[in-house]
């Protein structure tokens, strides 16, 4: 078909985008559609009273990949930030991720192998094995004093299920550590742009031809005709048409605040760790730009976050990664393997939770696998 699109891309989340980006640097004719009034999928930013409010949920890029680390510092002057969240349970603050000044606040230890000593012993009382499920899992990893306070209502209000129902992989991902280091991450390289996401979205997008407001589904035939290959990055049931039923998410709420106040809970992050609240964090988005001017004016934005089932029209966040959802994506997967011409990448697509850095390098390495250059 003359005038045919080498790739059409459904979604400009950064999955989207960097395949957009390549592909026009290699000379494909492209085109992205969005869904959205704007692009840039949840990495997207609002600029309210100067500050660059994270629209969907706090975003810290961190990587021990160089090649990505160079790449997105291609785009935009990254700052120092460093993610050192704080959780608060009943007016207690406690330092995370978990270590050696959460457990002194927890139990006045001061040495690695007093809190060692004090894990082992809870974990003992607890007579956990294998663990079979997050709750044991949290319990083996920090005891139970810890997986009570910081762990066990966050959790539940999160994914909206008891701990004992939840897979114990889910909290294998938070870092333990017997160092004084309030550092969440381990990667080399972390922090925030400057002047926020969009400038990595705009930079990544710059000369391709991109239609916001536009649903794929809307008028499906016409844009499956509109090019040689799809990347689509939307839900993957959908795609299917739910034909083996539809994958669970959690879903979250945001609630913004604009405060006369120059400074509010003083850091970006703080948890709320018990039930007593009924969102699971607040979020102060000046804290992750404090070279910003307006740092220092008496205005903030903070952002509630509810988390919530995902129902028809609510944006999909997170995967539910169990048994019954694992099996039912599996089948949807072996449809992707088997259709011609689509490729399927990102959250939602892969039904995958991943990190900013590791979905870059998936965009990166599948655009180099179909046009042969990893062959």
């Amino acid at each position: 078909m003359e005038g045919k699109f080498d790739y059409l891309i459904v979604g400009s989340g950064l999955y989207g985008a960097t395949f957009a980006h390549l592909a026009k640097k290699a000379g494909k004719k492209t085109l992205v559609i969005e869904r959205r009034a704007e692009p840039g999928g949840n990495v997207r930013c609002e600029n309210i009273e100067g500050i660059n409010v994270h629209a969907y949920g706090a975003h810290i890029f961190h990587t021990s990949n160089k090649k990505v680390w160079d790449f997105v510092n291609s785009f935009a002057t990254f700052n120092r930030y460093t993610n050192s969240p704080l959780a608060n349970y009943r007016g207690k603050l406690y330092n995370l991720p978990f270590n050696m000044n959460t457990f002194y606040q927890m139990w006045g230890v001061t040495t690695p192998a007093q809190a060692l000593t004090k894990i082992e012993e809870q974990k003992s009382a607890a007579k956990i094995g294998e663990p079979g499920n997050l709750e044991e899992q949290a319990i083996a990893l920090v005891g139970s004093d810890i997986y009570k306070t910081l762990v066990k209502e966050y959790t539940e209000k999160q994914w909206g299920r008891d701990c004992r129902d939840l897979p114990p992989f889910i909290i294998k991902r938070l870092p333990v550590r017997f160092t004084f280091d309030n550092n969440y991450f381990n990667d080399l390289y972390q922090g925030i742009p400057i002047g926020g996401y969009n400038k990595i979205i705009a930079g990544l997008l710059e000369g391709v031809e991109t239609r916001c407001g536009v649903d794929f589904f809307s008028d499906r035939k016409h844009w499956e005709e509109s090019a040689e290959k799809i990347v689509f990055t939307g839900k993957i049931d959908e795609f299917f048409e739910y034909q083996f039923g539809k994958l669970a998410y959690r879903a979250v709420r945001f609630e913004n605040e604009i405060l006369d106040v120059q400074n509010y809970q003083g850091n970006a992050v703080v948890n709320y760790t018990s039930h007593d609240q009924p969102y699971t964090r607040v979020i102060e988005h000046k804290h992750f730009e404090p070279e910003n001017p307006a740092y220092f004016k008496a205005k903030t934005v903070i952002s509630k976050e509810y988390s919530m089932e995902w129902t028809d029209g609510v944006e999909p966040f997170y995967p539910v990664i169990d048994e019954k959802n694992t099996v039912l994506y599996k089948k949807y997967a072996e449809l992707a393997g088997q259709t011609m011409n689509i490729i399927f990448g990102g959250r939602l697509a892969e039904y995958k939770y991943y990190d900013m850095d590791d979905v870059m390098e998936k965009a990166m390495n599948d655009f180099d696998t179909i046009e042969g250059r990893n062959v």
